[in-house]
């Protein structure tokens, strides 16, 4: 099994750096997808209700017969149709995620987006404080937030989000982000560190360093994750990939492997893949 280190939370929550997402993964297909990746060496899965497989993940982390202990479970409040997140809501839901998943307590739980334009993730997040402080969640954070709502929640609120979990791969570093959550102590998480679909992966500077290390383009970018501290959670259903995207700890990028994979989004290079955490509503 694969030694996976793990990240210390502003709260003192161990979270190991490489887990396992289920965004996209069919309720059907997630609990053959989990056990998969339990049984290769993952000990994190990340899932949220908007994706309609809590039942299947909690049904692969029943059948894992895995300790609770061992297991580091995410799961996120979508904060959406357009409604009213009042306290009895955000319980609610949080409630039903926890029914789904068949545990009495999550490790982690984000608020999915920020949806600025309703002005409400500050009431939801004082919900989020009621929950962590009844110990139902381990931590707590969000995600998809940006310098200006993470400013507003220091505004209002003492707790200090665990974690944010954004859009995050060498073509949209997020390096000023990434800044302020070291400067607040927010633990970087990203998704889709692998970029959506196949160009980051086809790219000569990232096949180079593949061919270099004898390793795949997906290992070369999920090492460029844990070398600069992020969090990674890349999903599959492959099971070869799924083992694969965990193998990583037998190599490391050096000084230039770095900087050629720095410069893909530098500066103007940073494109944004997934949707704008400004305008994203639903």
């Amino acid at each position: 099994m694969n030694q996976v280190p793990t990240v210390k939370l502003n709260n003192g929550t161990l979270m190991p750096q490489l887990g396992f997402g289920v965004w996209q993964v069919p309720d059907a297909e997630a609990e053959r997808a989990v056990a998969t990746a339990l049984e290769a060496g993952y000990r994190s899965i990340d899932t949220a209700a908007v994706y309609g497989n809590e039942a299947g993940t909690g049904r692969g982390l029943a059948a894992s017969g895995l300790a609770r202990e061992e297991l580091f479970v995410t799961t996120k409040l979508w904060n959406g149709p357009k409604r009213s997140w009042n306290r009895d809501a955000v319980l609610r839901a949080f409630d039903d995620s926890l029914a789904k998943l068949g545990l009495d307590h999550v490790d982690l739980y984000l608020i999915h987006w920020p949806r600025p334009m309703r002005d409400d993730f500050v009431s939801i997040w004082q919900t989020f404080e009621e929950i962590a402080a009844g110990g139902r969640a381990r931590a707590v954070g969000v995600s998809n937030f940006r310098p200006a709502d993470l400013d507003r929640l220091a505004g209002a609120s003492a707790l200090v989000p665990a974690v944010n979990q954004i859009e995050l791969h060498p073509l949209f570093p997020q390096d000023e982000l990434r800044a302020l959550h070291a400067e607040r102590g927010i633990t970087t998480e990203a998704w889709s560190p692998l970029g959506q679909g196949k160009e980051l992966l086809t790219l000569p500077a990232v096949t180079a360093i593949a061919a270099k290390h004898g390793r795949s383009a997906a290992q070369v970018v999920l090492r460029w994750h844990l070398r600069n501290g992020n969090v990674a959670i890349p999903k599959s259903v492959t099971p070869s990939r799924i083992r694969e995207n965990l193998d990583v700890f037998g190599f490391e990028l050096d000084a230039e492997d770095a900087a050629a994979l720095d410069a893909l989004g530098a500066g103007s290079a940073a494109r944004r893949i997934g949707p704008d955490p400004a305008v994203f509503d639903v």
